[in-house]
């Protein structure tokens, strides 16, 4: 599994929506990328400090994107590709199959897209996210 869309290039999936929010998917074929927020079901418990996927030492969990933590909630950012009736097909998808979906809202370029000035622990480590896969944790 990939650790994060962007190292999920081409990685398809798709989401199966109970046929009653069909018509909440309405005009959201418009927008090109979705953010979808879903709960860690395979993660179990949590530590305020853990070694995040790309590094060597224990960082604040809310300085990482690990899986284990106190709310269970994760967020992605993925390609929209279409959608038949109640099915979302996807693509960049880093997300492990039967994750329970929370919510679909439409990425915005202009609302999402914010210039950084810093990347903390992460900046420079992010080079090999195509060949990065995850750990043993959602074993």
């Amino acid at each position: 599994m990939p650790i994060q869309p962007a190292g999920a290039k081409r990685i398809k999936g798709q989401i199966t929506l109970k046929e009653q929010f069909i018509a909440g998917l309405t005009d959201l074929e418009g927008f090109s990328h979705i953010i979808l927020i879903y709960y860690f079901h395979r993660s179990s418990g949590y530590k305020l400090l853990t070694t995040p996927f790309l590094d060597d030492r224990k960082r604040g969990v809310f300085a990482t994107r690990a899986p284990n933590r106190p709310n269970a909630i994760g967020l992605s950012v993925v390609r929209l590709m279409a959608i038949k009736k109640n099915i979302i097909h996807i693509e960049n998808v880093d997300i492990l199959n039967e994750t329970p979906l929370l919510d679909i809202k439409p990425y915005i370029a202009g609302f999402d897209i914010h210039k950084t000035e810093k990347e903390g622990w992460i900046e420079n480590k992010t080079d090999d996210l195509n060949k990065t896969t995850s750990d043993k944790r959602f074993q």
